[in-house]
């Protein structure tokens, strides 16, 4: 998003630029103006922004409040996403999930884990202006886009009992977060870039080396169940026609290896960098559902990732670059 305003009167020039939120100062016009010592001493400082520390309310204590049940029901359909809204579910106007996985799948412990996109705070950050649509949205288009992405889905209808129990749990878990701050731990950690291309064949050894035990030889996950009994999984299929598919943000290679470096293998999350980004690159060249339509995403190209894997691009590289890197040098165009 980029929106200029220029004032201009006698005597005074004044330029601001917005590019998502932060202000951005040019040094050619430092000069148009000279103040006096007594005028630079009384330039405020800039205010630090205040980052929150990640808490959320006592869970035993949700019965008592108004909304208690929506709370309640909304933590069930983050948990237990397959078993209330999965494709295997025996009322089938309920199927909204394409897939067996479950929100927490990805914000894991429900949303209430740092470094996994977690919820709490997240309440207050919404209405936002998203890259990906170009459009500001709501705290619902923001959930239903992992429906139809992450769940492989359809969105939720925004006047259902079961959207509104979501949003109330994640307004419940930002408890005390004033609008729009900073949470320590909200989202997921940065990575340095690698020098190189990330390699499916290395991430392949690592896979099998560290991830296998969990979500199976062939990458598709353990079954809390069997097929057909809406239970979902103890551990998630990584790719697959049950998985995540090419529109979700764990597609792109800089968010999967985030991910991975900050909370996998689960008991003991200790890969390197490069591990993380081979791991990751190993997982997005296996096959998964495709996101219809997906060439509509970031309308304004000179904004989308560098690491969105799929065209159309805004710039000269190739596919491959996109989907597995190395992205210094593409940034430098950006």
């Amino acid at each position: 998003m980029l929106n200029k305003t220029k004032v201009i009167s006698t005597g005074m020039i004044t330029l601001i630029i917005l590019f998502s939120g932060s202000a951005y100062k040019f040094n050619s016009f430092q000069n148009l103006f000279k103040p006096g010592k007594a005028q630079a001493e009384e330039k405020p400082a800039e205010k630090k922004e205040e980052i929150f520390p990640w808490k959320f309310p006592d869970e035993e204590k949700i019965p008592a409040l108004a909304e208690g049940d929506y709370i309640l029901y909304g933590q069930k359909l983050i948990n237990e996403t397959s078993r209330y809204l999965g494709p295997e579910v025996k009322n089938s106007k309920m199927r909204f999930a394409g897939s067996n996985m479950s929100c927490k799948n990805c914000h894991l412990a429900g949303g209430t884990k740092q470094n996994t996109a977690g919820y709490v705070g997240v309440y207050g950050r919404f209405p936002q202006f998203r890259v990906r649509s170009n459009m500001v949205e709501t705290l619902e288009n923001r959930i239903n886009g992992c429906f139809e992405r992450s769940l492989n889905g359809k969105p939720l209808p925004l006047d259902s009992k079961e959207m509104k129990s979501i949003v109330t749990y994640m307004k419940w878990l930002s408890t005390d977060i004033p609008v729009g701050a900073k949470v320590n731990g909200q989202g997921l950690i940065k990575i340095p870039f690698l020098a190189r291309a990330a390699s499916p064949e290395s991430g392949k050894k690592v896979f099998q080396q560290r991830c296998m035990n969990c979500h199976g030889v062939d990458g598709l996950g353990i079954r809390r169940g069997k097929q057909g009994d809406s239970e979902g999984y103890v551990f998630p299929p990584l790719w697959g026609k049950d998985s995540y598919n090419t529109g979700a943000a764990m597609y792109r290679l800089m968010t999967a290896a985030s991910f991975i470096k900050a909370n996998m293998p689960f008991d003991n999350p200790d890969l390197t960098i490069e591990q993380a980004y081979d791991v990751a690159a190993y997982i997005s060249s296996q096959g998964r559902p495709v996101k219809p339509g997906i060439e509509k995403d970031f309308p304004v190209l000179k904004f989308k990732p560098v690491d969105a894997p799929y065209p159309p691009f805004n710039d000269d590289f190739p596919p491959e670059q996109h989907k597995y890197g190395p992205f210094q040098t593409m940034l430098k165009d950006k």
